[in-house]
């Protein structure tokens, strides 16, 4: 391998000595790594790359590497060799990531932070740029070397130190690395600089030809010169859209520099339009007074109605009183009415005390003597049994024999046991069934219970249900009509109030509903007004009782007798609105529902000032807040109540919660209530059908509860039959005595006792039942008397109860009437104070008229009849002197009009002139970029040329065939090879090779692209790890070839394979990874010599 690598690449032996004093000169220029020798013809040449080749580089936290480096390059072949996870790709990436490129670049991460080291919280890059000769970059500043420094942190982010040879710090911008590059001509994206193991891989396993034309492009910078091509033609077009508007402006401006030179042109007129001003003076002195004697006839016209509407007032005070003394009178008769009542149910009050407690003790008499009854009868019962028993048991005794009975004694006794232990065992089912009963009792009591309550759950959701679903009715047709909102019937009766009022039926067309002639400032408070407002939203307000009779008789037609109708509110109408500064509710942050509405109509306003005192209700969105407004604190000042954005109601001792969640009538957005309103009806009929499945659940439960039941008390009732019977089978087994034993006289005598304690007991029965039903009869007697006097109460208590209805709607009509009272007093006073500012006005105005017309026989003595109003005329006035003005001012400086026309005129002739340039520039450039857009192409085509021929040349050497179709229409790239004569078989595409011979044909593809490229170093990861022996050994001396020939280039390699037979000379070096030892911080290299390959062999 040696030899043969030898043969390929120069050695000493087959070359001539060069001269001692070049070698010299080499020693003295720097190391030997840093030049090269050249020998052509046998005469020695000394070329080496000056600017741009990497020096050395190190690594710190570095991907998975806490230290690498720093290595030290040679200026021509460098080898990186090492087994996997060494270091040989970190290398390479951070070449790619110090000098600027992105991470994606790499394809070893997506972002800088990926390649800080785990637990570490930066990494370091430190690269050195070779920089001498005539083409070096700013070499007084840097010097020979250029030190790019890079430093990552976590976070993804880098910055840059750039610095001189001896490590002066020059800059840290990234402007001046990119400058560096441009100079060099490095481009680290550029996969004729470096190309990755991923690229590499990626190019040889892609099967889409674009792809290869896309690398070729990049490759040669050609992609670059499409995209600038691009962007002069995009620039191009936007100057047309300048050179447009230009001509735009042009338009404009001709148009003012004719105006200019209109206005230069027209100056005359000045003494008639003077002349005219002189007479529209006298018009406007004359005008003045004409409408200050408008002004005053107008007042006096008012003062005129107001001592009318004064009159009107005080009768309506009168009548108001009138009708507030009825109101009393009908109160106080009432609350007579109700005071005797109350003093006739207090009379009886003791009587039915005293009877109630009476037939509580004959009760309680008659309970005690039934229980003595019941007790005697028992043991009536108990002796008769007893005397049953007795003489049966005498009659046996007597019937017996002499004959032994102890075996039926025996007998007797043993029965009697196993008698016992029955009792015994049943007493015990019995107590289980008993314990049984009860929980079946138990259950169904309380699924019974349960069954009440979800019925009367669901007969709650059914309401709701029906009146969402009448809600939802309502919402849809007032979609088309708003109005139906307040009523279905509501379009209909407007529509009668407009034809009655058409008619002259009504004397003010009465007003209504009120909802909806306000509107809403904050559509948030929408419920907390309604809340508020309530029925009178619905309300009508008429102008006085006779137009009410009227709109009740309307109302007739529409609202049917029984279901409530709209409130109707009778207030004289009035053209301005309440003062109600003094007694209005102020709040720097919350506003009174009066301010929160917008009301155009001031009979509405009056109307909701009236019956709901709004400007003293707050509205507090937040209900905490309305508390500690309201609650916690002295309200604010003439603030009543409030109201919160849910609608609840707050006193200052009181809150009362809201049972609305939704605006009905004042809402906007009818739409979302209609959704709303459709999900609320879905998920009351679901809760309705789960409540429904519930019910026919619990009724299953209860059925199969009771029949369980009923099983269980029949199996008690048997249990007690027998307990009963085995018992007494005991008792007669007990009592069965032997014949010789038993005394019968005794038995005779006990028996005779018993039937006259039967007798005594018998009698004294007969005594309690006398006592007894004596008792049932005082009780009768007793339940009827407090019966009758309870029923007198109940009449009279529900005589009381349609008077106390009466009581509080006369107590309402009271009020009623009182506030109709002040509120007259209130609109007499206002009238009055604003009558008597009317009269101090006319006054005023009085004496200003006779000003004006002394003022206007100074300017004009005699006076003139004049129709326009003083205000057109002094717009006419000031027209006119404007006019004048702007004539004296140009006949005054005529050289100011000429000099903005001449300006006028060059800025015109200074745009035209631009357009035209730019035209010509425009039609250039076309040319231009024609021309040059033929050089690209011809230069493309001499590229490609190239391109195909050395790759040829680069496939014969191992005797392959190949060739290379460029498509830059479609912009594809198709490589054919055919190993072995070309002239034997078909050529075939790449896919169809080996992984070898494809590998080889892909590094003549790549060698190809160095030989038409540019670019101060090549980088390649890996380029044989597809080869076998034969094409590596192919490729390597191919390579080996062109760094020959191309000794101011650097060629990095990277590979897995061992170079040990590479041939001993100062243009390769070669740089061996060590594998890194556990623990191990920093990875050991150093160079190897060919002595030590040699001795190791």
């Amino acid at each position: 391998m040696a030899k043969r690598k030898e043969e390929h690449f120069f050695s000493p032996e087959n070359a001539k000595r060069p001269r001692q004093e070049e070698l010299e000169d080499f020693d003295k220029d720097g190391d030997e790594d840093e030049c090269t020798v050249s020998f052509t013809n046998g005469i020695s040449t000394l070329t080496a790359a000056e600017v741009g080749i990497i020096e050395s580089i190190q690594l710190r936290n570095f991907m998975c590497h806490s230290m690498l480096g720093p290595f030290k390059f040679g200026s021509n072949v460098n080898f990186v060799v090492g087994n996997n996870g060494s270091g040989k790709s970190a290398v390479l990436t951070a070449l790619i990531v110090g000098l600027g490129g992105k991470a994606v670049a790499t394809n070893r991460g997506s972002s800088l932070k990926s390649f800080v080291k785990d637990g570490q919280n930066s990494a370091d890059i430190s690269i050195t740029l070779r920089n001498r000769g005539d083409d070096a970059y700013r070499a007084n500043v840097y010097g020979d070397s250029i030190i790019v420094q890079q430093h990552i942190s976590m976070d993804g982010s880098r910055s840059y130190k750039l610095k001189s040879k001896t490590g002066t710090l020059v800059s840290t911008r990234k402007e001046e690395l990119i400058a560096i590059l441009d100079h060099f001509n490095i481009q680290v994206d550029n996969p004729v600089s470096v190309l990755t193991q991923e690229m590499s891989k990626q190019f040889l396993q892609s099967k889409n030809e674009g792809d290869k034309y896309k690398f070729f492009m990049k490759a040669t910078q050609l992609e670059q010169m499409k995209e600038d091509y691009s962007y002069i033609m995009e620039t191009k077009e936007r100057t047309k859209e300048q050179i447009n508007q230009g001509e735009e402006r042009l338009t404009e401006l001709k148009r003012q520099c004719l105006e200019k030179e209109e206005r230069f042109q027209n100056i005359a007129g000045l003494s008639t339009m003077k002349t005219n001003l002189e007479y529209l003076k006298h018009e406007m002195a004359w005008a003045v007074v004409n409408e200050i004697e408008k002004q005053l006839n107008a007042i006096r016209d008012n003062i005129k109605i107001g001592e009318d509407r004064a009159a009107r007032l005080d009768r309506k005070m009168e009548e108001q009183q009138i009708r507030l003394n009825e109101a009393e009178k009908k109160y106080k008769d009432i609350q007579d009415k109700l005071e005797k009542i109350s003093q006739e149910t207090d009379a009886r009050a003791p009587e039915c005390i005293a009877l109630k407690a009476d037939v509580t003790a004959k009760k309680r008499a008659y309970n005690e003597a039934e229980v003595l009854y019941n007790r005697s009868l028992n043991e009536y019962k108990a002796l008769k049994k007893d005397d049953e028993q007795l003489c049966k048991r005498i009659e046996e005794l007597k019937k017996s024999t002499d004959q032994s009975l102890e075996p039926e004694r025996l007998e007797r006794q043993k029965k009697i046991s196993w008698l016992r232990e029955r009792v015994k065992a049943l007493q015990d089912q019995e107590n289980s069934v008993n314990q049984e009963t009860e929980q079946f009792q138990q259950a169904i009591e309380k699924d019974k219970e349960e069954n009440t309550r979800i019925k009367r759950e669901e007969l709650d959701l059914r309401n709701t249900l029906n009146y969402n679903q009448r809600q939802l009715k309502e919402l849809k047709d007032s979609k088309t009509d708003r109005l139906k909102r307040f009523g279905p019937h509501v379009p209909a009766l407007l529509e009668a109030i407009d034809d009655a009022y058409r008619q002259g039926r009504f004397k003010f067309k009465p007003v209504g509903p009120l909802g909806a002639c306000i509107r809403l400032r904050d559509p948030e408070l929408a419920l907390a007004i309604e809340s508020c407002l309530k029925g009178l939203l619905q309300a009508y307000c008429c102008h006085d009782h006779k137009d009410e009779r009227v709109l009740q008789s309307l109302m007739k037609g529409f609202y049917s007798p029984g279901t409530s109708r709209p409130q109707i509110i009778v207030s004289e109408f009035q053209e301005e609105m309440h003062d109600v500064k003094n007694r209005a509710a102020v709040h720097s942050e919350f506003p009174s529902v009066l301010t929160a509405l917008e009301i155009d109509n001031v009979v509405v306003a009056n109307s909701l000032i009236d019956m709901r005192n709004i400007e003293s209700v707050l509205l507090i969105k937040n209900n905490s807040v309305a508390r500690a407004v309201m609650q916690s604190q002295k309200p604010p000042k003439n603030c009543r109540e409030a109201f919160t954005a849910s609608g609840d109601q707050v006193f200052s001792g009181r809150y009362y919660s809201s049972e609305n969640t939704r605006a009905k009538f004042l809402s906007k957005d009818v739409d979302s209530e209609i959704s709303d309103l459709e999900n609320e009806i879905e998920n009351k009929k679901a809760q309705i059908l789960n409540l429904q499945q519930h019910l026919s659940t619990l009724e299953k439960d209860i059925k199969r509860n009771e029949e369980l039941l009923r099983r269980c008390q029949l199996h008690y009732k048997e249990l007690k039959v027998k307990i009963r019977k085995s018992i007494s089978e005991i008792r007669e087994l007990e009592n069965i005595e032997e014949h010789q034993s038993v005394d019968i006289a005794t038995l005779e005598d006990e028996a005779q006792e018993n039937k006259s304690k039967m007798k005594m007991v018998e009698k004294n029965m007969e005594q309690q039942k006398e006592n007894m039903e004596h008792l049932k009869s005082l009780k009768i007697e007793a339940e009827n008397k407090y019966d009758a006097i309870k029923l007198k109460i109940n009449q009279l208590s529900e005589l009381a109860d349609p008077l106390k209805d009466e009581l509080n709607l006369a107590d309402s009509e009271v009020d009623n009437q009182k506030r109709g009272k002040r509120n007259y007093e209130e609109k007499q006073k206002e009238h009055l104070d604003t009558l008597n500012k009317k009269k101090r006005e006319l006054d005023m105005k009085e004496k200003e008229l006779e000003e004006k017309m002394s003022q206007a026989r100074q300017i004009c003595p005699e006076r003139i009849e004049v129709k326009k109003s003083a205000s057109i005329l002094d717009k006419e006035i000031n027209r006119l002197r404007q006019k004048i003005q702007a004539e004296h001012a140009s006949h005054g400086d005529r050289e100011e009009i000429m000099r903005q026309y001449q300006e006028a005129r060059e800025t015109y002739l200074d745009l035209d002139n631009k357009v035209r340039t730019l035209k010509r520039f425009i039609k250039l450039l076309e040319e231009i970029m024609s021309h040059r857009f033929k050089t690209y192409q011809q230069f493309r085509r001499c590229l490609t040329l190239r391109c195909k021929l050395y790759f040829d040349n680069l496939l014969s050497q191992r005797a392959y065939c190949g060739k290379m179709n460029f498509d830059h229409k479609n912009e594809t790239l198709s490589i054919s090879v055919q190993p072995g004569e070309g002239n034997r078989a078909a050529f075939n595409d790449m896919r169809a090779l080996s992984g070898g011979e494809r590998s080889f044909s892909t590094v003549c593809f790549i060698l190809s692209l160095w030989s038409i490229a540019e670019s101060p170093f090549r980088c390649l990861d890996e380029f044989d790890v597809y080869m076998d022996m034969v094409n590596r050994r192919i490729a390597m001396d191919m390579i080996l070839k062109m760094a020959d020939s191309q000794r101011f280039r650097q060629f990095i390699l990277l590979t897995p394979q061992s170079m040990s037979s590479l041939p001993s000379s100062k243009l390769i070096r070669i740089l061996r990874m060590s594998d890194p030892e556990r623990g191990q911080t920093t990875l050991p290299y150093r160079p190897v010599t060919q002595e030590e390959e040699d001795d190791r062999s």
